[in-house]
């Protein structure tokens, strides 16, 4: 095991920063991104549920008024 680590040089410490800089931009950039998609999928499903919401709320009214009849209001 120590011959492979003998036999493979390791980057130097000055130019290794670059690359480990980049890594970490890349890194949260990717973060970012994966919270934005998140974010915009969150916000579409409870519009979307809210939007559900508001079909079954009319269509227990209309089912009340077609049997003469008034229901509870959906919470």
């Amino acid at each position: 095991m120590n011959v492979l680590f003998g036999v493979a040089p390791a980057l130097p410490l000055g130019s290794a920063g670059k690359y480990v800089a980049a890594a970490y931009i890349v890194f949260l950039a990717m973060v970012l991104i994966y919270v934005a998609i998140m974010a915009t999928r969150l916000s579409r499903t409870e519009r979307e549920i809210a939007e559900l919401q508001r079909d079954v709320e009319r269509a227990r009214e209309d089912e009340a008024r077609e049997s003469g009849r008034e229901r509870e209001p959906v919470a």
